[in-house]
């Protein structure tokens, strides 16, 4: 048995096994604490047990998605040729993994600038290339930036034209789903290579993109106007308009 499935999880154990039995993988079922056998290669455990689970080959399960890291592991190698990692931008971003034209995990950042599921798709993928849609420029550049904090502004993305990899939904638009298939589309589409800092050079916002953006901090605080100089800041994707809202609140009292 190469596999071994333990935690004291009922759900995971059910997600873990059922997948397993799926794909034709025996595995063992041990308890948090028994010794694990020599030929045991990987164990699949949940999140609240991994502290308590002493083995250097842990894959933590949460979905039916700890398959794609356990047969690259089991095979000794990637088990992809090319993996991309496709952000949609914007203010919850879209995030798809698309390994040899193929989806394989999606997600949705809570904002533009929780990147930490990003480093952890690079982490899980080490050989993964970014893409990200060349829309919402200013969450866009929020983005960029969080990233340039893990992997330095000299590192590369590939910018992908997005027109068009957003659908409708039902007729509804700004929906969950549309985010996640604009993000899939982009991980399918060819861009342009460029270095983090070459992409978040934003260029100063027109004077109707200001008051826009004055507009909308009315709008969302109900009695804030936030200043000319704040407004600027919201536009080269420095700060987010809640952020501005906050700043100018504060010198207000």
């Amino acid at each position: 048995m190469r596999v071994a499935i333990v935690t004291t999880d009922a759900r995971i154990y059910y997600i873990a096994a059922k997948t397993l039995k799926e794909y034709g993988i025996p595995f063992l079922s041990l308890r948090v604490g028994d010794p694990i056998p020599f030929d045991v290669e990987v164990v699949l455990t949940s999140e609240k047990d991994s502290n308590r689970v002493d083995f250097p080959a842990k894959i933590i399960v949460r979905d039916e998605n700890f398959i794609d890291e356990l047969l690259a592991r089991l095979r000794g190698g990637e088990k992809f040729k090319r993996v991309y990692i496709a952000i949609d931008p914007g203010e919850r971003p879209g995030v798809s993994v698309v390994a040899d034209n193929r989806v394989v995990e999606v997600h949705r950042m809570e904002s533009p600038r929780d990147v930490g599921i990003i480093m952890e798709l690079l982490e899980k993928y080490p050989e993964a290339r970014i893409k990200v849609g060349h829309g919402a420029k200013r969450q866009r550049a929020m983005t960029l930036r969080a990233l340039a904090e893990f992997l330095g502004y000299d590192y590369r993305v590939i910018l992908v034209n997005e027109r068009g990899t957003t659908p409708k939904v039902g007729g509804v638009e700004g929906t969950q789903i549309q985010d996640i298939v604009a993000a899939i589309n982009i991980g399918l589409r060819e861009g342009r290579e460029a270095p983090i800092r070459e992409l978040v050079k934003v260029k100063e916002p027109t004077k109707r993109e200001i008051e826009d953006i004055k507009r909308r901090s009315r709008e969302i605080s109900g009695n804030v106007t936030i200043s000319s100089d704040l407004a600027i800041e919201v536009a080269k994707g420095k700060i987010t308009l809640e952020e501005a809202i906050e700043r100018q609140r504060r010198k207000s009292r």
